[in-house]
């Protein structure tokens, strides 16, 4: 939504709400009836911008038999489970010996003192790589994908959609793994970007992989040949930038239809890729594979009650639908395979190759 819809939007609501029937000074002094009903007219017009949106309110029925991974294996079985949804994060990587670039304490921010960065951050903002590019491109010779290859993991991923289970693949990373992997480009949404592809900041020409990889490991920076004078950034989001518009497309209509999610190796701390966790229907199971258990879901809306985030501890268990199994997830992928029948070593045979 655009910043002038959604003002609009704004002054409508506010409209709304003043028009409203309610207590007025003169009836009784301003409390806690105001406030709540002050809160809900917040929390109404948040959900109908869809901004926090949250799945269909749905009639509640047990949904899995146990909240274990065995309770999910009986469900994907029985359940006729065709539209199952991946959202991964770093630690699929892992095994991989990708480091995770955006952290100051990684080995990588070693080689960059000389350029006496204001933070090491910076050479993921805009404005700074505009001004400065060698230090990103220093940095990316270690982060290409070239060398890497993709993990169980990657080919758990894979496999789902060889058996028509996957309706798509949602990625934090942008080390383009799945790619290697095999996965098909319209299974995969790349939430940060990706070193995959680059375009010209000052023309716009798009650039593949190969040429990029090229320039970056002759430690040169890449100018367009086109206008000459642009640098070529890689499609991968900076700090600030905003994500990809094929993110907003397709988890607009992705989630409403997912039968299953499947989360891993992801802290779900970064927004909006954290709250996609709360988009699919309530009586969608989800399956977190994580070296730790995470809330998912993000403060505000929890302040708000919209939405929860996991819950991995209900009230009623009979209905409850969250399902953590913690550990590395090489391991999950592998023993989830095993339960649901596909085999421990049609999988392994992928990673050897």
């Amino acid at each position: 939504m655009k910043k002038a819809e959604v003002k609009e939007e704004i002054d409508n609501e506010k409209d709304s709400v003043d028009n409203q029937p309610g207590p007025s000074s003169t009836d009784e002094p301003k409390g806690e009836v105001d406030g709540d009903f002050e809160m809900d007219k917040i929390r109404k017009f948040l959900t109908n911008l869809k901004i926090f949106d949250t799945g269909d309110k749905l009639p509640k029925k047990q949904i899995l038999n146990e909240l274990t991974l065995d309770g999910i294996v009986e469900f994907i079985k029985k359940s006729g489970c065709k539209k199952i949804i991946t959202m991964v994060g770093a630690g699929i990587s892992t095994s991989a010996g990708i480091p995770d670039f955006r952290s100051p304490s990684s080995g990588l921010y070693h080689n960059l003192s000389k350029y006496k960065l204001p933070h090491p951050q910076a050479i993921f903002e805009l404005e700074f790589f505009k001004e400065n590019p060698e230090p990103f491109f220093v940095l990316a010779k270690e982060l290409l994908p070239e060398g890497f290859k993709p993990t169980l993991s990657h080919y758990f991923v894979r496999l789902l959609w060889e058996k028509g289970l996957l309706l798509r693949h949602y990625t934090q990373n942008i080390d383009t793994l799945e790619r290697v992997a095999g996965l098909p480009d319209d299974k995969l949404v790349e939430a940060h970007g990706t070193f995959h592809t680059g375009h010209c900041l000052k023309c716009r020409s798009l650039y593949d992989f190969t040429w990029i990889k090229n320039k970056v490991v002759e430690g040169t920076i890449p100018k367009c040949e086109k206008c000459i004078e642009g640098v070529v950034k890689p499609d991968i989001v900076f700090f600030g930038e905003m994500l990809p518009e094929r993110f907003h497309q397709l988890s607009d209509c992705d989630f409403d239809q997912a039968d299953l999610l499947i989360i891993m190796g992801s802290s779900l701390v970064v927004q909006p890729f954290a709250s996609l966790v709360d988009r699919v229907k309530t009586n969608c199971p989800r399956l977190l594979i994580n070296m730790e258990k995470v809330s998912g879901g993000d403060r505000l809306s929890r302040m708000f009650g919209i939405r929860q985030g996991f819950d991995f501890n209900p009230d009623d268990p009979e209905f409850g639908r969250d399902v953590a199994w913690i550990g590395d997830c090489d391991t999950g992928c592998q023993l989830l395979a095993d339960k649901m029948g596909w085999g421990v070593s049609h999988l392994t045979i992928k990673f050897i190759l």
